[in-house]
């Protein structure tokens, strides 16, 4: 039983998933800002555009 304690506590695998799992949500979080940023201004871009031709 003290072997399987030993084990359980010295294993950093799930640390590793968890770690990779938060770097991804991040990056995520990070395109998700910038394309909302990207259509907005691309948004308005054709906006003004569409209001010189009318």
């Amino acid at each position: 039983m003290n072997n399987f304690a030993a084990r359980f506590i010295n294993d950093e695998s799930g640390a590793t998933a968890i770690e990779y799992g938060l770097i991804a949500a991040l990056i995520a979080v990070a395109i998700i800002g910038a394309v909302t940023t990207l259509g907005t201004k691309t948004a308005t871009t054709f906006g003004k555009v569409s209001a010189k031709l009318g």
